[in-house]
C-alpha cells in the first residue's frame, strides 16, 4: 500500500491527512497553528502517522498547502490552498462548481471548471468582519468560547441585525444590542447572517454557479450552512463532521498521489530523505 500525506498549515489550525491508494483516509489530526509553523507541521504529521498506525518511512510523498506551506521543509511538493481546496471538494462532491471556504482569518470563493481546476477566485482577508475571527470575537465578548458558537446560535429565535461593514463598527453594534437586552443567541445568529452576507457577495464576484460546496472551520456550525442555503435559495454540499475542516489537507494528499504517479511514469525514484521540493 502506498500512502501520501497532505499538510494544510492554516492561519488558525494546521491539519494533516494521510491517505491510501484509493484516497481513503488512514489518519488525520488537527492542532492550533501558533507561531512556530515548522514545528506544528512536523507535530501534526507525527500525530497523523500515529493515528494511522504508520511510520514516516511508510509515506511515499508529502504535499504542503496553506499560508504556511513554505515552512514545511520536509515536503516534496507545495500547492496553493486554492488548488488543494478545489481538488478536495471535487473529490467529495464531483459536481462542485463553486466553493466557499470560511476560515478563522480568511474567506475564499472559488469557481471551478469541469476538470476540477480553479477558473476564478476572490479572497476577503483584509477585515475580521469577513472571516470567522469576527464570530469568535463576538462570542468571547459575550462570555462564550469558540466551540459554543454553534450551540448558542442554534437556540436563537430571531437574528439581531448586525450591519457594520468593519469589525470595529460591528463590535459596537454588539455592545449596543447587549445594552438593550438582546439575547446573546440572537446576536450570534445576527453575526452569522452578517458573515454570510459577505460570503454571498464574494461568491457573486466569481460568478457562482451550482453545485455549491462549503468548507472551512466556520462551516462546522450548522447555522452557518443553513443561512447560506437560505440566502442562495439552493441546496449546498457540506462535508460531514470534522471533514469540513480537513477538505483542503485531503485535497493536498490526493494531489500527492497524482504527482507521485506522474513521477513514477517518468521513471523518477522518490527518496523521502532527499525530497524534490517543487510547487504548483
Amino acid at each position: 500500500m502506498t500512502y501520501v500525506a497532505g499538510i494544510d498549515v492554516g492561519s488558525t489550525y494546521t491539519k494533516a491527512v494521510i491517505v491510501g491508494e484509493n484516497n481513503d483516509i488512514a489518519g488525520k489530526v488537527m492542532c492550533s497553528t501558533g507561531f512556530k509553523l515548522a514545528e506544528v507541521a512536523r507535530k501534526v504529521l507525527n500525530m497523523a502517522l500515529e493515528d494511522a498506525g504508520l511510520d514516516e518511512k511508510d509515506v511515499a510523498y508529502i504535499v504542503a498547502t496553506g499560508f504556511g506551506r513554505h515552512q514545511v521543509h520536509f515536503r516534496d511538493l507545495n500547492v496553493t490552498d486554492l488548488t488543494a481546496s478545489a481538488r478536495g471538494s471535487a473529490h467529495l462532491f464531483p459536481d462542485t462548481r463553486t466553493i466557499l471556504d470560511v476560515g478563522g482569518q480568511t474567506m475564499k470563493a472559488i469557481r471551478l471548471d469541469g476538470q476540477m481546476k480553479v477558473k476564478s477566485f476572490r479572497l476577503n482577508d483584509k477585515c475580521a468582519a469577513g472571516t470567522g475571527a469576527f464570530l469568535e470575537k463576538t462570542a468571547r465578548y459575550m462570555g462564550y468560547t469558540t466551540e459554543e458558537i454553534g450551540m448558542l446560535a442554534a437556540t436563537s429565535k430571531k437574528a439581531v441585525p448586525i450591519s457594520g461593514v468593519c469589525a470595529v463598527f460591528a463590535e459596537s453594534e454588539v455592545i449596543n444590542h447587549l445594552s438593550h437586552g438582546a439575547a446573546p443567541a440572537d446576536i450570534m445568529h445576527g453575526s452569522i447572517v452578517s458573515l454570510v452576507d459577505r460570503s454571498v457577495q464574494l461568491m457573486k464576484r466569481v460568478r457562482m454557479s451550482p453545485e455549491y460546496t462549503l468548507i472551512g472551520g466556520i462551516l462546522r456550525f450548522d447555522t452557518m450552512a443553513r443561512v447560506v442555503r437560505e440566502q442562495l435559495d439552493s441546496d449546498v454540499n457540506v462535508p460531514e463532521g470534522e471533514l469540513v475542516q480537513f477538505t483542503t489537507a485531503l485535497g493536498a494528499a490526493i494531489l500527492g498521489h497524482y504527482r507521485l504517479s506522474k513521477l513514477r511514469q517518468e521513471g523518477v525514484a522518490m527518496r523521502r530523505d532527499n525530497p524534490m521540493v517543487s510547487s504548483v
